[in-house]
């Protein structure tokens, strides 16, 4: 999957963030299939599911029908064109969520031989925060961290002091 660029302080950083917002043994349905961080999920106590698969812009079903407590969603709504949608449609009470924040040097990240893995949003963190806060969320935590690359040029340097990752903990409002 990550062909020798495992993202290990992202994995490191989120988490640590996980651990500190969630207690374990916490039933998490993580969106998106399964994955690296879903089994180190599994192995720190948690109890996961994941979605299968389904375009999350148009198909609900696992979200709605879910039980868990607590929805995970780890670099999954920059790939939606409406996250909006399956953030409103959410049952669980709280909600971990990280996006790649946009980088005002770099364009948004496209695939040119995967469909699915494109950005359609790179937020800005005020951005994210008005979309949960929309869709029913009330953030409750929330980080940032950089990427450093080991290339050399100017974009590589900005790396080292321009966050790149966005993260929170929101719980649903009662309305």
């Amino acid at each position: 999957m990550y062909e020798n660029n495992f993202p290990n302080k992202r994995y490191k950083k989120t988490i640590e963030f996980l651990e500190s917002s969630v207690p374990k043994p916490a039933s998490i349905l993580d969106l998106g299939v399964a994955n690296p961080f879903s089994d180190l999920m599994q192995q720190r106590g948690y109890v996961i599911k994941n979605t299968k698969g389904e375009d999350l812009d148009t198909d609900f079903t696992n979200v709605v029908n879910s039980d868990a407590e607590v929805v995970t969603a780890f670099e999954i709504f920059e790939h939606l064109i409406a996250p909006y949608n399956v953030l409103k449609n959410i049952k669980a009470a709280k909600l971990v969520a990280s996006v790649p924040l946009r980088l005002w040097f770099s364009p948004a990240y496209r695939s040119k031989t995967d469909m699915w893995d494109r950005h359609y949003h790179e937020f800005e963190d005020w951005q994210f925060d008005w979309l949960l806060e929309k869709a029913g969320w009330e953030i409750k935590k929330r980080d940032k961290w950089t990427n450093p690359v080991k290339k050399i040029g100017f974009r590589p340097l900005l790396r080292y002091f321009t966050n790149r990752y966005y993260i929170v903990y929101a719980e649903r409002k009662n309305n």
